[in-house]
């Protein structure tokens, strides 16, 4: 399908387009493109004029560049602009304005990218759906994904995230969603802002580009929804609330069964029952918020419920594995909890009540009792009180019912140090170091919890794991492939 023909493209950015050309794609990562696909070359940790000719001969369709590069021919297919990030926020716009479908934008400090593959998911079933790649959901990242979207587009899903004040507010004029909605806000990035209702304020951004008669999703629970609420008020904005506190969308019940959230809403006196592959509080609120978000854009609830049911957290966010540590007997397990894409305070004690609340298996492994084991790395971007932040954890109520915390990083020094004797397992500066203990400390019938930020590498730690068998089976909520930056 052609997504994009030279004198479309040219029109929008307002370059020059060499060579009748037309393109089905758009990719910014030689690595990963596919023939057809227009490759921009964007500057980031190295110019990306330096690949363009690698991506002609991979396949690419024509190059958004500023220049003809070195190696590549005068008459080769390209749209030669004045600054090609520019250039891919014009395509963004043009490939908006363009579509008739419904739009929604998710922000928020812990849950976004979750919520929107959920959204994907529910809308997919009613309609034609383009969504975000992964957590493709910054200055570069929103531009791509609106000028990958498809003309006949009848639902889109937007992620954008921050990491510094005004953010939010151009992305979301770019995005002109119909919804807006706003997962939580939490102490995500702190050092960026004086305190959680600068953080909120900025999440309310996202409004700014809300289209007529837009409605913004929010929720009741967090103690800043009354910042939230103020923003709504003041641009005259519908503003629907789902949470335990909320009149609209409430959530009524949340019980973890095994790996199964079961959740029971009442929307406006309606009773609403639905069911997530995977356990936690969190989930079910992201859950209640993407069907909240789905109705108002025009689906059908009752549809979404039953959708949303198919939804599985992928790799690093959650995603729950079964490792087999002996070929020969089924019943040697362990059970993998994979959530070391990021961390913040908020979403790291949403990951601990999970993992409280998981099943363990007794008298199969070498240790007779089954455990809760959790590697924790440092959380970053927290400000000035990042070091009370940590100690803090090791003071949550849901620590009672974990066996063992493994603590890597300085920061989390604190909350290794804070932690009761029999609770206290290893603290290393590295996630290479704590990797090498894994084989040691771990056993058949434990379930286990990595999460950190990204940066602290807990991913070394979640392959550890999985080296000490094979994935099993009956691991139907397996991760998807993921692009992430």
């Amino acid at each position: 399908m052609t997504l994009w023909i030279a004198p479309d493209a040219a029109k929008a950015t307002g370059g020059k387009a060499v060579g009748d050309w037309s393109v089905s794609g758009i990719s910014i990562d030689t690595r990963s493109i596919e023939v057809g696909d227009l490759f921009v070359a964007l500057k980031a940790a190295r110019d990306g004029h330096e690949f363009v000719a690698q991506a002609l001969a991979k396949g690419a369709g024509a190059a958004l560049v500023t220049h003809v590069p070195e190696g590549v021919a005068k008459d080769a297919p390209l749209l030669v602009v004045e600054d090609v990030l520019s250039a891919l926020e014009d395509l963004g716009r043009a490939g908006r304005a363009r579509t008739e479908a419904r739009v929604v934008a998710i922000t928020g400090s812990v849950g976004k990218t979750s919520t929107k593959e959920m959204l994907r998911d529910v809308l997919s079933a009613q309609g034609r759906t383009h969504a975000s790649v992964a957590s493709y959901n910054n200055h570069w990242g929103v531009p791509l994904t609106l000028a990958r979207m498809p003309q006949d587009t009848e639902f889109a899903v937007i992620e954008i995230g921050m990491n510094h004040p005004g953010e939010i507010a151009p992305l979301a004029k770019m995005a002109r969603p119909h919804v807006s909605l706003i997962t939580t806000v939490a102490a995500a990035h702190l050092e960026a802002f004086d305190n959680i209702d600068g953080i909120a304020a900025e999440k309310a951004a996202i409004m700014n580009g809300l289209e007529p008669d837009g409605v913004a999703i929010l929720n009741a629970d967090i103690e800043t929804a009354h910042v939230l609420k103020s923003k709504a008020e003041a641009m005259h904005i519908n503003a629907v609330w789902f949470g335990a506190s909320a009149d609209e969308y409430c959530l009524e019940t949340c019980v973890l069964r095994g790996n199964t959230t079961v959740v029971e809403a009442n929307i406006l006196g309606t009773p609403l029952l639905f069911k997530i592959q995977s356990a936690g509080q969190h989930f079910a609120m992201n859950g209640l918020g993407a069907l909240a978000s789905a109705e108002a854009l025009g689906a059908d609830l009752a549809l979404a419920a039953q959708s949303i049911a198919k939804w599985v957290p992928f790799t690093g966010r959650g995603a729950r594995e079964v490792i087999a540590l002996d070929p020969a007997d089924s019943r040697m397990t362990l059970e993998l909890i994979d959530d070391a894409y990021n961390a913040n305070p908020t979403s790291l004690s949403a990951a601990l009540d999970v993992l409280a609340a998981a099943e363990v298996t007794h008298d199969i492994g070498r240790v007779s009792k089954g455990r809760r084991i959790a590697y924790l790395g440092d959380m970053k971007e927290l400000g000035d009180d990042e070091n009370a932040m940590h100690e803090a954890v090791a003071r949550l109520s849901c620590i009672e019912h974990l066996d063992m915390i493994h603590c890597v990083g300085p920061l989390m020094r604190g909350c290794y140090e804070a932690l009761p004797d029999a609770k206290r397992g290893h603290w290393f500066e590295t996630s290479a170091e704590m990797a090498s203990t894994v084989g040691r400390d771990l056993d058949a019938g434990d379930v286990v919890l990595a999460k950190g930020s990204l940066s602290m590498g807990l991913a070394r730690v979640v392959d550890a794991v999985r080296k000490l068998g094979h994935t099993a089976k009956k691991d139907a909520m397996t991760a998807r492939e993921k692009d992430d930056f």
